[in-house]
């Protein structure tokens, strides 16, 4: 019984191969066993771990380079971070350079808008002073030609009239007659029929009272048969001033003002187109 436990443990002892195992074909290596009988773990072969040093040693680098150095030369620095790199740019990376010389142009057309709108103005504003210094001339001499014309317009010589005699009529005179009667009550008012200047005032005869006013043209206007008169030799009248009554003094058959025209102050000529050639209808 002896015997049979000692060939147990031999037998035992001999199963176990010391020797390591071939490698299998191909060139892998079986896994080997420990006495335990579970298989030993595989360590790393040689070139497995140069690869893994390679690599620290690249990482050691890689963090040396973005710490602004190149390996082996100290005097290259370059940028230590992002926020470096986006150092002078605007929020779209655009290089602080190009952004300002845009703002530089956009600056210098709006300035030279600026100063064209300003010319621009400017000769609107000469061009609307010259305009109204012309208005304002043609203005002036509207109205002096407007009161050169007013002051040639005549105005009727009384109120409340009717006409009872024309200019070249026969009959009760002596050859014809050489006015304009315009009859009206006696007292009525008479007015210069425009403005002038008093030549002759005083009683004339058949004429009667009689005042004669002559105009800057020298146009004689005989006002005749007033009751009386109101103004004197060299008194300056405007149109439509009174200068005396009507009346029937001299030969006359009723209260009326005889009126004669006499242009430049030469032979008597009808005075109704003249008034209608100074605006009025008798």
């Amino acid at each position: 019984m002896g015997n049979h436990r000692a060939d147990r443990r031999g037998s035992s002892r001999a199963a176990v191969d010391p020797t390591p195992a071939a490698p299998a074909a191909g060139g892998k290596r079986k896994a080997t066993r420990h006495r335990s009988g579970r298989p030993s773990r595989m360590l790393p072969a040689a070139p497995t771990v140069i690869g893994a040093v390679a690599i620290l040693a690249a990482a050691g680098g890689a963090v040396t380079f973005g710490q602004g150095h190149l390996p082996g030369n100290d005097n290259i620095a370059l940028s230590s971070g992002r926020s470096e790199v986006l150092n002078g740019t605007d929020a779209f990376g655009y290089a602080s350079d190009a952004r300002a010389n845009a703002i530089s142009r956009d600056t210098d057309r709006q300035a030279l808008q600026d100063k064209t709108d300003q010319q621009l103005q400017a000769e609107v504003n000469e061009q609307s002073e010259q305009r109204s210094a012309e208005l304002v001339s043609l203005a002036a001499s509207a109205e002096k030609r407007a009161d050169q014309i007013a002051k040639n317009l005549w105005v009727l010589p009384t109120v409340g009239y009717h006409l009872t005699a024309r200019f070249g009529q026969t009959g009760l005179w002596s050859s014809f007659h050489t006015g304009l009667d315009f009859a009206a009550p006696t007292g009525t008012p008479i007015f210069a029929v425009a403005n002038g200047v008093i030549t002759d005032a005083g009683y004339d005869g058949s004429y009667g009272n009689k005042t004669v006013e002559t105009l800057p043209d020298g146009t004689e206007i005989w006002y005749c048969h007033q009751t009386t008169i109101g103004v004197s030799v060299g008194d300056k009248v405007i149109q439509s001033s009174q200068i005396g009554t009507v009346g029937s003094t001299g030969h006359t058959t009723g209260p009326h003002v005889h009126i004669e025209v006499h242009p430049g102050g030469g032979d008597a000529v009808d005075p109704y187109p003249e008034f209608l050639l100074h605006g009025v209808t008798p």
